[in-house]
């Protein structure tokens, strides 16, 4: 009975082992992908790139990775997933309208910089015409983009209800505009050359945002 129990903690100590390993190459090889999406850009990026980048035969990225389509998409699922994820739970919180509209501000300028430059490179290709293959994925992104513009909407909204912000116009065009002025980053923004960093970045910007919406009653 012991020695059964030995091997079956031996084979179990080794699937653990596997799995960590496969998912430590996994993610080797989706930053080395960022780079070459980046250097490259997501047409000129190719499976073949990706291996010399890693210095491995091509033949061996198939175990890991069908395609760079596939490749690309699931990285950027998981970051855009995460944002949604923390965006969506500032907004349940109970911190007052303008603290939440801060933390989502600076929680995406930080994203921006955490996982540079994948997002840049999201909003930099046109990806809104993709293979039929992709379309499925192409759906699943533009909802959750609308997910995280909802969530960013019914911060303001409630803001404006509870008069912690003032009524400047339309909820979505407020929210429109501060989406664009964090993504606005990707012509400038590079944390390797940057004094300045992505989360003081968003600070700056949640200020700045904050300072026109804020409420002086």
């Amino acid at each position: 009975m012991a020695e059964g129990s030995g091997i079956g903690k031996r084979r179990s100590a080794a699937k653990e082992e596997a799995t960590l390993a496969y998912q430590t190459r996994k993610k080797e090889i989706a930053e080395a992908a960022v780079r070459v999406f980046n250097r490259d850009g997501f047409k000129g990026a190719s499976i073949s790139r990706v291996a010399a980048e890693l210095k491995i035969d091509r033949a061996s990225l198939y175990y890991y990775i069908a395609s760079k389509e596939e490749l690309f998409d699931e990285i950027l699922r998981e970051v855009t997933e995460r944002n949604l994820s923390i965006a969506s739970r500032i907004k349940a919180s109970n911190l007052n309208p303008r603290r939440k509209l801060r933390e989502v501000i600076v929680a995406l300028m930080t994203s921006y910089g955490d996982h540079y430059p994948l997002l840049y490179i999201y909003i930099r290709e046109n990806l809104s015409h993709v293979s039929s293959k992709r379309s499925a994925w192409s759906k699943q992104m533009r909802s959750r983009n609308r997910e995280y513009e909802d969530a960013l909407i019914a911060i303001i909204e409630e803001g404006y209800a509870n008069k912690s912000l003032r009524n400047i116009g339309p909820s979505r065009v407020v929210a429109y505009g501060i989406l664009g002025v964090v993504a606005w980053t990707n012509r400038w923004f590079r944390p390797d050359k940057s004094s300045i960093s992505a989360k003081e970045i968003g600070e700056i910007y949640a200020e700045l945002i904050l300072s026109g919406l804020e409420s002086h009653y």
